[in-house]
């Protein structure tokens, strides 16, 4: 066992030391940083990285790549560090890639509304690049993430019942591979039925299939008229059932979103609103000016037969933004409720004819177990997000919040639905994929061994090999 640990411990020093060469000062053992690389937004500390590594091109992240798979070290790719399962945590050591110097926009094509960027823009970054074009990206998890992290990661966020999330608007990717071959996944084309789809598969695989340094993306129209509000609701059900008849109406609505009365006591207070503490739906049209009229009329009408309203109709651009600043400041919001205890967030997603069973369901449960759990969420597609409390250090406390947690996601898959509409796998939800996906869950291995059969692509994340 000594021996073996000193081979180890060699290893690890000779792959420190290959790749100091090709980055000189920017790889960093300083232990600051490796933290900063190990620990992202999830309620679990997470393990720091041996290295991190700042790239700077596709070039740079391939000679990494083969120094590592020469010595078995493994790779975990950073963009911003927002994920919440546990994404970039390293259990077994290696080198935290870190992809936010590779921040170019490199193509922009007005006609044929796409793009080409590497992978640590930002999507903020990328849409004040397009501004000027009449183009934007819309996919928006909230925290402002690196595109090449949102695809890894498959984000999501509130424009998604209209425009998709990362999957549909994913063209195609560059990525290194674990044998340190640089490929690209498909061309520009809308669409192509030319051999499998490794854009697909690239998509949401979390950095264990390879490293993504450029994506292909889909653009839109900045809408001619975007229009939307707020709309009180007496409980939980009765705006999820809006949603759902808005949805099946075919309104197209571009976000609808739901914070209960627990989210909308807070944004008041941190965002400094004056919105009636009751759980209340965010929505958003986008199109014409008389579409998005008649759409936010529709909306009303559908809201009142329920119970619901006033809506308060809004246009005005910094109206608007100020109503989903408050939106996206949700969780730092409610974090303050609770000082003193490490607030951290799980989502589930649901066909959308359960949306309403599965949140009350969920609300009584937290009733049940004495917890203060605030829900929100991308209700138009059945996505909703849970805030939960935790005193790490007291073990009742932390049993409490982790059975809640299991029921969550067993509740959901229960429904024919999913443990994640959108934090991902990462190490905090692996656990629930043999019950999600059964046997397909043994085919997923097998990709993983075919792609990487060392493992030392982000290991111990999404499935044990």
């Amino acid at each position: 066992m000594a021996q073996q640990a000193a081979r180890i411990r060699n290893s690890v020093s000779q792959a420190i030391a290959e790749l100091s060469a090709v980055f000189g000062e920017r790889l960093s053992t300083a232990e600051a940083v490796r933290v900063q690389h190990g620990d992202d937004l999830t309620w679990n500390p997470g393990v720091a990285p041996d290295a991190v590594a700042f790239a700077e091109s596709t070039d740079e992240v391939q000679k990494a790549v083969s120094i590592c798979g020469k010595y078995r070290f493994p790779i975990i790719p950073f963009g911003t560090g927002t994920s919440l399962e546990g994404h970039i945590s390293a259990p077994l050591g290696g080198v935290s890639i870190d992809v936010s110097h590779m921040n170019r926009v490199l193509e922009v094509h007005q006609e044929d509304l796409d793009c080409r960027v590497e992978a640590g823009v930002t999507r903020k970054q990328l849409n004040q690049y397009l501004h000027d074009c009449g183009l934007f990206f819309p996919i928006d998890p909230g925290a402002d993430a690196s595109l090449g992290g949102m695809a890894a990661t498959r984000a999501s966020g509130t424009n998604a019942v209209r425009y998709g999330t990362m999957r549909e608007n994913v063209l195609n990717l560059t990525a290194v591979m674990p044998n340190g071959e640089i490929i690209q996944t498909a061309k520009r084309a809308k669409k192509s039925s030319a051999g499998y789809d490794l854009t697909r598969l690239l998509v949401g695989s979390e950095g264990t299939l390879g490293v993504i340094t450029e994506v292909g993306l889909r653009l839109h129209g900045i809408p001619d008229s975007i229009a939307g509000g707020v709309c009180p609701f007496p409980s939980v059900d009765a705006a999820c059932n809006a949603t759902i008849l808005t949805i099946q109406l075919g309104i197209p609505v571009a976000r609808i979103e739901l914070l209960d009365s627990e989210h909308i006591k807070a944004v008041n207070t941190y965002s400094g609103l004056e919105l009636s503490p009751v759980p209340t739906l965010f929505v958003e049209f986008h199109g014409t000016e008389a579409g998005t009229r008649e759409q936010s009329e529709m909306f009303g009408e559908i809201a009142g037969e329920l119970g619901g309203g006033p809506f308060d109709w809004v246009t005005k651009t910094e109206d608007r933004n100020r109503l989903w600043q408050a939106r996206h400041d949700a969780f730092w919001a409610v974090k303050t409720m609770v000082p003193g205890k490490q607030a951290f967030a799980t989502d589930a997603c649901v066909p959308i004819s359960r949306l309403a069973e599965c949140v009350t369901e969920t609300q009584r449960d937290a009733a049940e177990h004495n917890l203060y759990a605030p829900i929100l969420g991308h209700v138009g597609d059945g996505n909703f997000h849970v805030v939960l409390f935790c005193d790490r250090d007291d073990p009742e406390d932390y049993a409490n919040v982790c059975g809640f947690c299991d029921r969550l996601a067993s509740r959901a898959i229960a429904m024919d639905g999913t443990c994640t509409g959108e934090h991902g796998v990462g190490q905090g939800k692996m656990k629930f994929l043999d019950a999600e996906h059964g046997p397909a869950l043994e085919f997923m291995r097998t990709i993983k061994r075919a792609f990487d059969p060392q493992n030392i692509m982000n290991p111990g994340k999404i499935v044990q090999v």
